[in-house]
């Protein structure tokens, strides 16, 4: 009888640490909504924070600063875990993995966003920035307030911008100055209606690749050019299978860091409100280093025999937008010129 009871006893305990390890690792992996009931557990809230770039990028690094001060400001009660280069959720999923409630936080191009809200495309027209000045007057004013709004009724929550910088042009064959100078080569694009447009402009021919999968496409020599910031070609290494770069400044590339509208409203007033702060000093501080570190690394870029570098004069430039005309009266006719004169003029 006494060995058949330290069987049972031993048994016992066996499966209720069982359960126990079993609740811990079930607890440390799944996001926690916070229960005002349950206040006396003190149950730490998880945001999984999925982006598809590279961590020493400039959405990389703003994604770290952020879950950084966010357990700063929050004592702890709030962990951001960032998930970068597509760890979790590819470029082409994260959206729905939003929409669904998959993730909590997600920091798209804008060219992904004209998917859920057209209007965005008018971000995508070239040359609509003159320089990084101009990109902080209208993503921190009215515009910008305005353009967050409009993710609202898609069950999305816009908390901010967060910048990558200018786009340039690159070749793996040639310098791309003149409108000739495209014609027939194939460009890797984001999606986009109005980028697509922009290349057959110019005589190219537009791919839709998704970033995570644009190094593996340049081993296989499956395009000939694309656009792209400083940052990104320097960390992703692009310049290697495309050295001729054209320092052209025609779009921006930039990222709307946004939560699901479900989750932000469950969490607590003060929450909200400290993830606001945070939110705030991080995109002010992405502002900067997103600048200085294209700065830097267009640097690296000349120094490197290697690479080829021609920059467009204020002549080459006119005559581009000249090119890119047509797609400011498409914009226009479809959506009117509201939201553009907003931005030209503010």
């Amino acid at each position: 009888m006494g060995k058949k009871w330290r069987a049972w006893t031993i048994l016992l305990f066996v499966g209720l640490g069982l359960v126990g390890w079993a609740a811990s690792r079930q607890l440390g992996r799944e996001p926690l909504v916070y229960d005002d009931e349950q206040k006396g557990l003190k149950k730490q809230i998880i945001i999984y924070f999925s982006h598809v770039v590279a961590e020493n990028t400039p959405k990389g690094l703003a994604a770290q600063k952020f879950a950084e001060l966010v357990e700063q400001k929050t004592n702890g009660r709030v962990k951001v875990e960032v998930f970068p280069n597509g760890s979790l959720y590819s470029d082409g999923e994260e959206l729905d993995a939003l929409l669904r409630g998959d993730v909590q936080m997600i920091a798209p191009s804008f060219s992904k966003v004209t998917e859920l809200v057209p209007e965005w495309q008018v971000l995508d027209l070239p040359f609509l920035f003159r320089d990084e000045d101009d990109v902080r007057r209208v993503f921190t004013g009215k515009v910008g307030a305005e353009l967050l709004r409009m993710l609202e009724a898609k069950g999305i929550k816009g908390l901010a911008f967060w910048s990558n910088g200018f786009k340039q042009m690159m070749s793996t064959t040639r310098p791309l100055i003149a409108h000739d100078d495209f014609r027939g080569l194939r460009f890797r694009i984001m999606p986009s209606e109005v980028i697509e447009k922009q290349f057959r402009l110019l005589g190219g021919e537009p791919v839709a690749v998704s970033f995570d999968r644009v190094y593996q496409e340049l081993e296989q020599h499956k395009f000939d050019g694309q656009e792209n910031t400083i940052s990104n070609i320097y960390s992703k290494g692009f310049y290697k299978f495309q050295p001729y770069i054209t320092i052209s400044n025609h779009g921006y590339l930039g990222y709307a860091v946004m939560m699901n509208q479900s989750f932000w409203d469950s969490l607590p007033k003060d929450i909200q409100q400290k993830i606001t702060e945070a939110m705030a000093e991080a995109t002010r501080w992405n502002l900067e280093q997103s600048k200085e570190q294209n700065e830097r690394e267009l640097k690296q870029l000349e120094r490197r025999e290697d690479v080829f570098l021609y920059r467009l004069s204020e002549e080459e430039k006119r005559k581009w937008e000249q090119k890119f005309a047509p797609l400011y009266d498409e914009f226009t006719r479809q959506f009117g010129s509201g939201l553009l004169n907003e931005i030209r003029g503010s």
